[in-house]
């Protein structure tokens, strides 16, 4: 297994660079579910907010990248339940990726919520507003 990092990924899906792109794919390609490619949930917050910041890709195009990455045997996805959930709640949502994947790593660690100062992932990603 290998890792993959945040611009691996972002060659890959963007396909924006001759070279690089070329290699991500030959080497995305080259994968197999003896030998799969290892995605940690900080590649995963980097590739959403790189293709959603960086790219401008809609919600919907991260979703289905993000869908790929989860249901190919040819990537271990860290953690993948929370991932699939975190994904889940993003897709049905206006909460961003970020941060239903905290909240969700709360929950499986046995939090019974997740406190925030920030009023958006209180009202759309499940957490609960901090307050004094």
């Amino acid at each position: 297994m290998i890792g993959l990092d945040t611009n691996v990924l972002v060659r890959y899906f963007a396909q924006d660079d001759e070279a690089q792109s070329a290699q991500a794919t030959t080497l995305m390609e080259s994968l197999t579910d003896q030998a799969p490619g290892f995605v940690s949930l900080v590649t995963l917050v980097e590739l959403v907010w790189v293709m959603q910041g960086a790219y401008k890709a809609k919600k919907a195009d991260v979703v289905v990248i993000l869908q790929m990455l989860l249901q190919t045997r040819e990537v271990a996805i860290e953690n993948t339940e929370v991932a699939l959930q975190a994904l889940a709640h993003f897709a049905d949502s206006k909460a961003g990726f970020a941060d239903c994947l905290i909240e969700r790593s709360g929950h499986k660690s046995g939090c019974t919520h997740t406190v925030t100062f920030d009023n958006d992932a209180a009202a759309t990603a499940g957490m609960k507003l901090l307050r004094g």
